[in-house]
């Protein structure tokens, strides 16, 4: 099935509307500016962001300048905070090309993402909705404290779920959330039904970085990363979180010890990846997005009235949870 164009279909006109007011705020005429922006703008995306806002907004009324200036603000934010995160993370390539700090160097790097974030604050302002600003001046906050509590959680020697899911609450979820959020406040909703919208947004966003994360279990070209990347990074995430605290393999646990301890060689991150498939890590992880999944059709059944956004709203859930990338 054709999921993105599924999705896509309620959503058409507006999104054509967001995509060129997105490029127009990432276009400059001074060299090495304009040039390191036109690099940004070539890895589009499939705008699953952007179309989650504009789907939101039309199932409670219309988009509307307010809708497309807070899209354009979050994705905006959203870019920014993936140019800063390749310096922390010396990453040289994102989505299949070369890193802005890779192309140039991180100072430019540094800078390039201070620009594209206070264009971010531009139109965000251009909403003239102080819940709006508000909302995403603290998803700012929010996305950078969940970086934080990731890196802090490196190195510590307790291997809990309880600390995997706020980190992906704030770093993953919160954008998820913040996309339905302002999507239904730029058509006028507030109270309960802001936030059960809201909630409905971090459960998609807690099944999507479940997901990407399953992928390190994998060798995938498509994703551009090799397997246990992650690992190698002092990251341990649900699957293997779930496999040494309920396998009973001491040995598993202290190679999860010398993970967060980024002491781990190759190879002994393929014996965990391993070990970690073949005690039910990956199907763990899979039940627990099927239960997010239910929440969120649950939702989308009391919730959304338009049958076309509730088929696209369920597109959007399902290529979540089958994507490949």
């Amino acid at each position: 099935m054709d999921y993105l164009s599924v999705i896509k279909q309620p959503v058409q006109a507006e999104l054509a509307d967001f995509i060129e007011l997105f490029n127009r705020s990432l276009s400059h005429e001074d060299g090495m500016l304009g040039s390191a922006l036109e690099h940004i703008r070539r890895r589009a995306g499939k705008r699953m962001r952007p179309m989650l806002i504009l789907l939101m907004a039309k199932s409670f009324g219309h988009v509307t300048d307010v809708t497309l200036n807070a899209a354009v603000g979050l994705e905006l934010l959203h870019t920014a905070s993936l140019v800063h995160d390749d310096v922390v993370d010396e990453s040289g390539e994102r989505r299949g090309q070369a890193s802005v700090n890779a192309t140039y160097d991180n100072k430019v790097a540094v800078l390039v993402g201070d620009y594209i974030l206070s264009t971010a604050l531009l139109h965000v302002s251009f909403t003239h909705s102080e819940e709006i600003v508000r909302y995403l001046a603290e998803l700012g906050r929010t996305l950078s404290d969940g970086e934080i509590l990731q890196l802090s959680n490196i190195g510590r020697r307790d291997i809990s779920e309880e600390v995997y899911y706020e980190v992906i609450r704030r770093k993953t979820a919160a954008l998820f959330e913040a996309c339905a959020g302002i999507g239904v406040l730029s058509a006028g909703v507030t109270g309960e039904a802001f936030g059960k919208a809201c909630a409905f947004g971090s459960n998609l966003g807690m099944i999507f970085q479940i997901r990407d994360d399953i992928f390190d279990y994998y060798d995938s070209p498509e994703i551009g990363k090799p397997t246990g990347n992650d690992m190698l990074e002092g990251k341990l995430t649900l699957p293997a979180i779930y496999a040494v605290n309920n396998g009973g393999d001491s040995a598993m646990l202290e190679l999860a010890y010398k993970v967060k301890e980024q002491s781990v060689t190759q190879d002994e991150i393929d014996t965990l990846v391993e070990y970690t498939k073949s005690h039910g890590g990956i199907e763990y992880a899979e039940r627990r997005m099927e239960e997010l999944r239910l929440k969120c059709m649950e939702y989308i059944e009391n919730a959304v009235s338009d049958e076309g956004i509730k088929r696209a709203l369920t597109a959007y859930i399902d290529f979540v949870i089958e994507r490949n990338n």
